[in-house]
């Protein structure tokens, strides 16, 4: 054979036999990961009946009996007074995560409302929802004083208060209250008086009621009969029932700006969540008997003395979110809001 045929036999091995070498055997196919099935589902859970339920506050709750296979990172309860099947979009507390029974107590609700409730949970697969509840708040209580004067009142902790200014002329035993407007005449006062706003009863005194010096209230007779005047006891309730003195004044105050004067922030955050609705009725000064403040300071009396010349008092202040304390000299014309014995 001549040696340009072995030539082209070479060739022809070199280009045939890696063609024929591979198999499917030597090179095969990857196997596919089976993708993770997740059989989760979200939450199952129930809405707990509303107990303690108050004019202004309730206790609701829920239990997650399952997390569905997930964890609960929200849960928690939502509420409205027109939804009847609340979600998370409308008012809502946050109770944590995880399974089992849990409870918030809502506050800020109004006397005689309608209220509807559901539990919620959430885990990455959504939120779930139990059943829908309802209740109804509590209505006001009511006190009268010997005037006739009838008063909303509230239950707040374990007190009831008055949820206006007392307005009485006339002392619980039927004797009358002297009405002092000469401005000179009041300064001089070492005895009871009372007067109106810019005495003018016409205008502002079945909104704001009346204005005291402190020997009216320290007759122990100006209160209804099964009401006082209150101590610092008592005021010390109310702001233990607050939180303490920092934000109690938001909690006490109006909301809003149909009495208050706008101070933007100061304002708009006012809750008024315990329904004690304090107002700003200003006061009189005792040492020209002039009238100042309506609008932006509510002044109210309790019932101890500080000195033989001054008494203690507290103050909600349109420029504070807090209650304050004060001492005045025990001429000044302030307000007075009853507690029930």
């Amino acid at each position: 054979m001549k040696k340009h045929t072995y030539l082209i036999l070479i060739l022809a091995l070199l280009f045939v036999v890696p063609a024929c070498k591979k198999s499917s055997s030597d090179d095969p196919s990857p196997t596919p990961t089976p993708t993770p099935v997740d059989n989760s589902t979200v939450p199952i859970l129930t809405t707990s009946n509303a107990s303690s339920v108050n004019q202004t506050t309730s206790v609701n709750g829920g239990s997650i009996s399952s997390d569905g296979g997930a964890t609960v990172t929200a849960r928690g309860i939502c509420w409205s007074s027109t939804n009847t099947n609340p979600t998370i979009t409308d008012s809502k507390s946050s109770n944590g995560s995880g399974t089992g029974s849990f409870s918030y107590t809502i506050k800020g609700l109004t006397p005689s409302s309608s209220v509807y409730v559901r539990a919620y949970a959430t885990n990455k697969k959504g939120t779930a929802y139990g059943n829908a509840i309802s209740f109804t708040t509590l209505p006001y209580g009511s006190a009268t004083d010997i005037d006739g004067n009838v008063y909303r009142t509230i239950n707040i902790g374990t007190q009831t208060w008055m949820v206006e200014n007392l307005k009485t002329t006339k002392f619980n035993d039927g004797t009358s209250i002297p009405n002092v407007t000469s401005d000179a005449s009041w300064s001089a006062l070492t005895t009871p008086g009372y007067c109106f706003m810019s005495n003018d009863a016409a205008t502002y005194k079945a909104t704001y009621g009346a204005l005291y010096n402190w020997y009216t209230v320290n007759t122990g007779k100006l209160a209804p009969a099964g009401w006082h005047v209150p101590t610092d006891a008592d005021w010390m309730k109310i702001l233990g029932y607050c939180g303490g003195f920092d934000y109690a004044g938001n909690i006490l105050k109006e909301a809003g700006t149909t009495h208050w004067v706008s101070d933007g922030y100061y304002i708009y955050n006012v809750t008024n969540e315990t329904g004690f609705t304090g107002l700003p009725a200003g006061y009189r000064q005792s040492s020209d008997g002039q009238f100042f403040n309506l609008g932006r300071n509510g002044m109210m009396w309790e019932l101890e003395a500080y000195s033989s010349t001054q008494s203690s008092g507290w103050h909600l202040n349109y420029l504070a979110e807090c209650l304050q304390t004060l001492i005045s000299p025990k001429g000044s014309g302030f307000s007075v809001r009853c507690v029930k014995n």
